[in-house]
């Protein structure tokens, strides 16, 4: 009689689909926000480095968001859906809390950031070109409040990112 071994029994997947699911929906939200933490290190190095740099760097953020984010964005609340669904968790708060911040999220960058930022670029290009110093411009008092606006505005959405990240994680 032979012995029965570790081959003879019937394979099962690595992971289950949720998990895999669960696996694409963290890394979504690493590769989307990510790179929004950045932003402050970004805005104060272009600062220091001049004037001349901030149009790019507006337009570096307001491209990140068109076409990191907003996809980005988009495969968290679809894995989000999925997991809601197939965990039956749709009752629960955190998933709650989950699609309010999508939504949130969703319409701060569509409404606010990406018209933000992109009128901040051309502000600061008029700032520049007008300067009567080429070699150290200053920027308007509208360049100013844009700038704030942006600032403002992403430190609250990275705060709602990382409160949204502790609720998945403790599930309240």
């Amino acid at each position: 009689m032979r012995r029965p071994d570790a081959y003879d029994e019937p394979m099962l997947p690595f992971a289950a689909l949720y998990d895999y699911i669960l696996g694409v929906h963290i890394m979504a939200v690493v590769i989307a926000f990510g790179v929004t933490f950045a932003y402050p290190i970004m805005f104060a190095v272009g600062a220091r480095h001049g004037a001349h740099s901030m149009p790019l760097l507006h337009r570096i953020e307001y491209t990140i968001e068109r076409y990191l984010i907003n996809p980005g964005l988009l495969l968290v609340l679809l894995a989000g859906i999925y997991l809601a669904s197939e965990g039956h968790h749709w009752s629960e708060f955190f998933v709650q809390w989950g699609m309010g911040a999508v939504i949130v999220i969703g319409g701060l960058i569509g409404s606010v950031m990406l018209p933000t930022a992109k009128r901040a670029e051309l502000v600061a290009a008029r700032d520049i070109a007008g300067s009567a110093n080429p070699q150290e411009p200053e920027m308007s008092a509208e360049y100013q409040a844009l700038a704030r606006r942006l600032a403002t505005f992403g430190s609250g959405l990275s705060v709602l990112v990382l409160v949204t990240i502790l609720f998945m994680a403790i599930k309240p």
